[in-house]
């Protein structure tokens, strides 16, 4: 699963890292203390072999003779894994002398052949005794007199004690180990949050541009992003200017074609009944296609600006409230939704919304209803995670229209109903508008038999800036 936040990504790196590390180094040191330990317990052997070489002797009737004293109590328990045998070699006729831990038992040894002598002549091997411990054996043989009298010396140590040492140091350097983790783990997820403390300070900045709060990221910044900062400045000022001068140049353009469409209204009216209606009905006509494309610019010009936002709830108040004093016999039922915000130019909600209750109030008979919440579906196509739509509805209860009916009134400058005053681009404003916003405009017949129109358009979604 691809993670998103750069936070996120840090702090699992740095915990991956971490656990890596220190079940490395765990290791590492648990071996070299496990060397070290077997070294350790090779050398007490070794020693504990040349005490028992130094305590044995030939005697005075040619038999082996000593009493080792290893200073280990160990060596005087039965069956503890702890032994040293004197074996005579050779012709020598002397029995062998043990320790009383060993008793009359006797140790396994391999073949020289298999386990041979090192420079000292000296071997140590691992067998296992009569009662089933594992020892290690350090081994050698020893010439003991001039007349050529030799035995072999075997010292065993239990390596029972050499594992319980080791899984007691190990247990400890997990146990230390594991706090130091855990206690490193916290201190480098706090260094991370606060080093990247500053771009949440930027995504919490430019959440409050897109919200409308701000115009500009404003706050002290690291030189690691003021860079980034001022280049985001930088394309806000850019987009305002951007978007100032298509205002105006469309501005401008209304002005240059007002006066000529009003001449030609003008002298429309000094012509005769037949031939000025005509002028005025192409005139009027002319004056909607100029608005509608002239509004398409300008949307085209600043679609998508952060700058762009919209208040549902006083929009739909303000157009509602008109519209109850232009048509008083027509109950108008508004609901919605509170603290809706568009990403649209207030003049283009003013205009699709107007151009929908105009055209419900001419065919409403007494009741209209407005509604507006945010969609729960969205325009088909798009990403719900990243973008949030406001659904806008007006119903009347009007005749309705049938499926072919409304494909013939989206299209432009048709009129269905010639005896209501119009020009036929109402509906398909709203839907040119609509679109340019990327949202979608469609009609159904509603519940109550009249025309739907469903509206939808973009809200303003911090949870889309977050992604």
């Amino acid at each position: 699963m691809r993670i998103r936040s750069l936070t996120e990504r840090v702090l699992l790196l740095a915990t991956i890292w971490s656990a890596v590390a220190l079940v490395t180094i765990a290791l590492v040191i648990s071996a070299l203390y496990r060397q070290g330990a077997e070294r350790a317990f090779t050398s007490v052997l070794n020693a504990q072999l040349y005490n028992v070489i130094n305590s044995v002797s030939i005697g005075a009737d040619g038999n082996l003779a000593g009493n080792p004293e290893l200073g280990d109590l160990r060596f005087s328990q039965p069956s503890t894994g702890w032994y040293w045998i004197v074996e005579p070699l050779g012709t020598f006729g002397s029995v062998r002398l043990t320790s009383i831990s060993l008793g009359s038992n006797t140790l396994p040894v391999p073949s020289v052949a298999e386990i041979p002598f090192n420079n000292s002549y000296e071997r140590f091997y691992q067998v296992d005794d009569h009662v089933g411990n594992h020892l290690k054996v350090a081994e050698t043989e020893v010439v003991l007199d001039g007349d050529g009298h030799a035995a072999r010396f075997r010292v065993a140590g239990n390596l029972t004690v050499v594992e319980e040492d080791i899984a007691a140091f190990s247990h400890r350097l997990y146990i230390a180990l594991s706090i130091f983790g855990i206690g490193g783990l916290l201190l480098n997820a706090g260094a991370i949050l606060y080093g990247l403390k500053p771009l949440d300070r930027a995504r919490r900045a430019l959440e409050s541009i897109r919200g409308g709060e701000a115009e500009a990221l404003e706050g002290n910044f690291p030189r690691e992003i003021l860079p980034l900062v001022n280049e985001v400045n930088a394309l806000i000022e850019s987009n305002r200017r951007i978007v100032e001068r298509a205002r105006m140049q469309v501005g401008n353009l209304a002005h240059s074609l007002k006066t000529p469409i009003a001449v030609l209204l003008n002298e429309a009216r000094a012509l005769p009944k037949a031939q000025g209606a005509l002028v005025i009905n192409q005139a009027e006509a002319m004056q909607a296609q100029v608005t509608s494309y002239l509004n398409r610019a300008r949307i085209a010009a600043q679609r998508d600006s952060v700058l762009a936002r919209c208040e549902v709830e006083p929009v739909l108040e303000r157009l509602v409230r008109v519209m109850r004093r232009l048509n008083p016999q027509i109950e108008f039922d508004l609901t919605m939704q509170p603290a809706l915000v568009l990403a649209m130019e207030q003049q283009d909600l003013e205009e699709t919304v107007g151009n929908l209750l105009e055209n419900a109030a001419r065919f409403a008979k007494e009741k209209i209803r407005v509604d507006a919440r945010l969609a729960a579906d969205g325009v088909a196509g798009s990403d719900p995670a990243r973008r949030q739509w406001v659904e806008l509805v007006v119903e009347d209860d009007g005749p309705g229209l049938e499926d072919g009916q409304i494909a013939e009134a989206m299209k432009r400058g048709r009129r269905l109903d010639e005896s209501k005053p119009g020009t036929g681009l109402g509906l398909s404003i709203v839907k040119e508008i609509a679109g340019e916003y990327q949202g979608d405009f469609g009609l159904s017949r509603a519940p109550t038999g009249g025309l739907k129109a469903r509206l939808i358009l973009p809200a303003v979604s911090r949870d889309a800036v977050r992604n």
